[in-house]
This record gives structure tokens, C-alpha cells and sequence, in this order.
């Protein structure tokens, strides 16, 4: 059993054994305690207010200690409770559910030291209050939606942020259009629709799931890496060379101090996960300034893993934070005049390819820069001191 698990009854033998996110989740008996998983999700939250993209989901792992001649989906209703067996039935056909590390059925019979792993739905604040804020969507079918987000809003509510979030917008936007709603997928369990995040400050296309199917389903190409992520990013400094892959183990600071905590940082220990960022460079401009400080770079970011701030944190490590990123070394993009272009960071989800999760489509969305980072591209191109290498294996048009 786990270091801090919940003690049991003496004389009794238990049924399995779990990890989540470092906290109790499970009660004797093997339930799993919807109020511990809210407060693991949350303490999650405090740490991160970011979140990371293919981990959206908590994760709770059971390993069978006896022959229980049961179903899977029987034996997750009964650990499982604040879900239905129909619910589950679904979480398992759209991949959300594994035995052994292998895709599973509703009617799989379990047997002694099968691992059953399960992603279970982050517990959301009551009530989403529908806001009237702008969205720019791309596409929206009865399934899922997809928005090209907007810098300066977070995806959903959290404790410290229960209003202006891309959650109470939909709210908005459903009510309003009478389009459907977000995908329940736990019911009061889940961060309704929520399939993947983006940083507060970062722009581009994002994916919202408006069914429980689409949900899981999307979820299960995220956490299986079938998602093509691709990202446009202005730098600091030269890029070189001007196609490489940067494959740095990432965790959380080691300092749990105000200013620190939010941060990730490249480690080499435990706590450090795998990360693997491909990069190529799209623009040079002033490369051969000899003022450092005027060198930019644009460059194309593909992700193979999805960690929390991955993009900005192996970029600073390598000596070219992107503008405007003051949490990793960045500094404003400045106009003419000295005052900031761009005081966000310059990051951009400009590509999202997917399947389809119900008809099975392949799918491919780009959002258009926003305008600030759009008119920082310009500027530095004004100059006509720009190169332009040739890199193969680049997507996202970056001709304004």
C-alpha cells in the first residue's frame, strides 16, 4: 500500500492499492473519496495555476490482490461511485481506462495482480455562472468546439480565479446560441470540457469536448500522444542550431516559496518527467546585431509531451527565453517609442491536429496570431535584417 494510505480494519485483506497525485484518495474498502480527490486536485491547482496539457485528467492506479472474479466496469462502479456504470462503460471504450497498460473492455474480468489504471475527472467549483466574454471559435460541431483563445484568460475556474475564464464564457455562448453544453464526464466531478490547457498568457487554438464520448475519446489521443501540437514562439537571442530536439526531464522548483512554487524547472531527479520539444527556426532577425539585445528569433515549436510551461522552460534553459515571459527571463518586446509591444509572452498554439472522436475525421486547426503578437512580428521584419532558413518538417505559416 502507498505511504499515507488510510489504515484498515485488522485481520482484513485488501482488495487493491492506488496512487493520485500524492494524497489519499481511496477509503478502506477501495471507494474512492470524491472530496479527497477534490482536495488533491486543488492542492494540484495552488501549485499550478497553468495546468498541463496531457495530464488533465487525475490518474488513480488499483493493483488487484486477490482473484475477484468481477467485470471491469462492476468493479469501478463499485470504487468508483460518483460515476454510473454507463459512464464508465463509455470512460473504457473511449481509452480511458487500462489493465495491464493495455486498452480494456467493459466485460474484462479481473484477476490477482492486474493494474487497472483510470483517469478521473478534476472536481470542479460549484456552479459555472455563465459570462458574457468574446470567443473566437474555429469550429463547432454537436461534439466539441475548438477557439483560438485569446492571452490574458485562464481556461477554467479555480480557486482563486471562479469568474472571467474560458468556462464561463462557453457557459455564455451555449446559453445564448442554445448549441449544446460542455461534456459533463463525472458530472459535478469534472472540469466540464476541459480536454487540454493553455497557459493564461498564452494565445491559440485550444479544443473543448461538448459530450462525455467526445471527451474521453479526445482525452485519449492527448494522454496516447496522437495529437499534433505545434507552436509559434519569438525569442531572445539567435536560435542555433536551426533545428534540434530538446529532450529535458522537467519538475517543479525545489523552492516552495512564494514566486517560486508556480515554476518549473529542468531536473534530473525523481520528480523530473520526461519532456521532448522539437524546435525550428522560422525567422532570424538582426542575427548579426551587434547588440545582443536586439537578436530575436521566431520559431516553430513541436510538442511530443505536454508538461506544465514545457515550451518556456526548455527554451530559457537554452539561453533564448521568449519575450515577454518575465517568470523565465523574457523581457517586453518594445515598440519604437520604447514602450511595450508585448509584454505578454510571445507564445502561440498555432496548430492543433486531432481525430475526430466520434466520426473519426482527421482534423486540422490553426488560429491566427493575435494582434499584439502579429504586430511585434512586424516590426521586427521592418528592419529588413531578417533571415529566412529553410527547415524541413515545418507546418504553420507564419506570411502575415
Amino acid at each position: 500500500m502507498s505511504a499515507g494510505a488510510p489504515s484498515r480494519p485488522p485481520n482484513s485483506e485488501p482488495d487493491d492499492e492506488r496512487v493520485l497525485l500524492g494524497e489519499s484518495v481511496v477509503l478502506p474498502g477501495g471507494k474512492v473519496d470524491p472530496e479527497a480527490l477534490r482536495r488533491a486536485v486543488e492542492a494540484q491547482r495552488a501549485r499550478d495555476d497553468s495546468g498541463d496539457d496531457d495530464e488533465a485528467v487525475g490518474r488513480v492506479a488499483f493493483t488487484l490482490q486477490r482473484d475477484l472474479n468481477k467485470r471491469l466496469d462492476k468493479y469501478l462502479t463499485d470504487r468508483i461511485t460518483f460515476m454510473s456504470r454507463n459512464q464508465l462503460q463509455r470512460l473504457i471504450a473511449g481509452g480511458g481506462v487500462t489493465v495491464n497498460e493495455r486498452p480494456a473492455k467493459p466485460s474484462t474480468n479481473l484477476r490477482r495482480g492486474d493494474v487497472v489504471e483510470v483517469m478521473i475527472p478534476e472536481p470542479p467549483p460549484a456552479g459555472i455562472q455563465p459570462e458574457e466574454i468574446p470567443l473566437d471559435i474555429l469550429f463547432e460541431d454537436e461534439h466539441l468546439v475548438v477557439i483560438n483563445k485569446a492571452p490574458d484568460i485562464i481556461v477554467h475556474p479555480a480557486r482563486s480565479h471562479l469568474k472571467g475564464t474560458m468556462i464561463n464564457a462557453l457557459a455564455w455562448h451555449f446559453q445564448r446560441a442554445g448549441s449544446g453544453t460542455l461534456s459533463s464526464v463525472g458530472d459535478e466531478f469534472a472540469r466540464p470540457g476541459v480536454v487540454h490547457r493553455l497557459d493564461r498568457d498564452t494565445s491559440g487554438v485550444i479544443v473543448f469536448a461538448k459530450t462525455d464520448e467526445a471527451h474521453w475519446k479526445l482525452a485519449s489521443q492527448f494522454e496516447h500522444r496522437r495529437v499534433d501540437k505545434r507552436y509559434l514562439a519569438l525569442v531572445h537571442g539567435r536560435v542555433e542550431p536551426i533545428a534540434d530536439v530538446i529532450d529535458l526531464p522537467l519538475g517543479p522548483h525545489p523552492s516552495r516559496e512564494k514566486g517560486y512554487r508556480e515554476k518549473q524547472v529542468v531536473r534530473h531527479d525523481e520528480q523530473g518527467k520526461p519532456a521532448v520539444t522539437i524546435y525550428r527556426v522560422r525567422e532570424h532577425f538582426a542575427p548579426h546585431a551587434p547588440d545582443p539585445a536586439r537578436r530575436f528569433s521566431l520559431v516553430e515549436l513541436e510538442l511530443k509531451t505536454g508538461r506544465t510551461h514545457q515550451i518556456r522552460v526548455h527554451l530559457a534553459h537554452q539561453g533564448w527565453p521568449i519575450v515577454g515571459d518575465d517568470m523565465y527571463g523574457g523581457r517586453p518586446f518594445l515598440a519604437e517609442n520604447g514602450t511595450p509591444l508585448l509584454a505578454r509572452q510571445a507564445l502561440h498554439a498555432a496548430r492543433l491536429a486531432f481525430t475526430h472522436p466520434i466520426s473519426g475525421t482527421p482534423m486540422a486547426f490553426t488560429a491566427p496570431l493575435r494582434p499584439d503578437m502579429a504586430d511585434a512580428l512586424r516590426l521586427a521584419r521592418a528592419s529588413g535584417d531578417v533571415v529566412r532558413p529553410l527547415v524541413a518538417g515545418t507546418l504553420v505559416s507564419i506570411d502575415a
